[in-house]
């Protein structure tokens, strides 16, 4: 345990750990990820894909590792237990700040299959991390807004064939397909200028978590839905690497696919697109509540 350490001391230390941990497995994850693009068949990919998968976890153990001696961090977990690492889930969570990543990856890590996020387009071009999401087969998506796509409704299926083909490679080894149904981290500024009617959290975007169960739900055991619950104020990325995520609140609800949801026309039916509104609506105001408890519970 490092914890004693000055906090700007240990947020360096714990940079240099996670720079480290990264400079460690990508080069080893890209010599795979090579081969597989020489040779692009399907027995290469189903040989190559659970190594890469390994590689991954590897590299998350690692950055549990150096949590574990920078972090003096206390862990409330429910609904972890008995989880299939040999499955397929759709993860769906509330998002406030980048340590929702490291905190999803550690409790997830070989509990489930690697979690496959769906990231921002130009994400793609961020040095190194870029091409490990890219040999990782984690889906680069141009994200757009309900009102582009109402001028512009072409873009729906272009969303949809992205997200069909990033879940053809999906389909082939265990995953677990990750989604923020907020699109974005959770800020005051950001809840005030959407007049979200949530207390705790911004407005869902169905169309990610549609698009995921339009192209695989068959596939999906279950959905994961988690919340995620920081008693202290959510710690933005540097608070985290200075040792300042004391206390942690996870709860993890094992929630069944929608049948009547999976195989409807998100992208070209008005109906569905409403029918997935009003179910998330439901998923979020349920979370919305479960928050306020358990937020409460921390102050008694």
């Amino acid at each position: 345990m490092l914890n004693f350490l000055p906090a700007p001391l240990l947020g360096i230390l714990a940079f240099l750990l996670l720079v480290l941990n990264v400079f460690c497995w990508v080069p080893i994850l890209m010599l795979f990820a090579v081969v597989r693009l020489i040779l692009p068949f399907k027995a290469v990919r189903l040989a190559i894909d659970p190594i890469l998968v390994a590689i991954a976890e590897a590299w998350i153990s690692g950055n549990s590792g150096w949590m574990k001696l920078t972090q003096r961090t206390e862990w409330d977990v429910e609904g972890i237990a008995g989880l299939d690492p040999h499955n397929w889930y759709l993860v769906n969570s509330n998002h406030q700040t980048w340590a929702d990543i490291f905190v999803l990856q550690h409790l997830f890590n070989r509990r489930i299959p690697l979690l496959k996020f769906f990231i921002k387009d130009q994400l793609k071009w961020v040095p190194v991390m870029g091409l490990a999401w890219w040999a990782l087969d984690f889906p680069f998506m141009r994200r757009h807004s309900e009102d582009y796509l109402k001028q512009h409704p072409e873009m729906r299926g272009k969303d949809q064939a992205a997200t069909r083909k990033a879940c053809e490679k999906f389909a082939l080894i265990p995953t677990s397909v990750m989604n923020f149904l907020e699109g974005t981290r959770f800020t005051p500024a950001k809840h005030q200028r959407q007049a979200s009617p949530y207390r705790h959290l911004l407005k869902p975007k169905a169309g990610g978590i549609a698009l995921a169960l339009n192209a695989m739900g068959d596939r999906f055991q279950a959905i994961l839905d988690v919340t995620i619950v920081y008693p202290d104020g959510a710690p933005n990325f540097w608070e985290f690497l200075c040792g300042r995520l004391r206390r942690v609140i996870v709860r993890v609800q094992i929630l069944p696919v929608p049948a009547h949801l999976m195989k409807s026309d998100y992208a070209n039916d008005a109906a569905t697109r409403e029918a997935f509104a009003v179910w998330v609506r439901q998923l979020w105001q349920d979370k919305d509540a479960q928050i306020s408890v358990l937020l409460e519970s921390t102050r008694r």
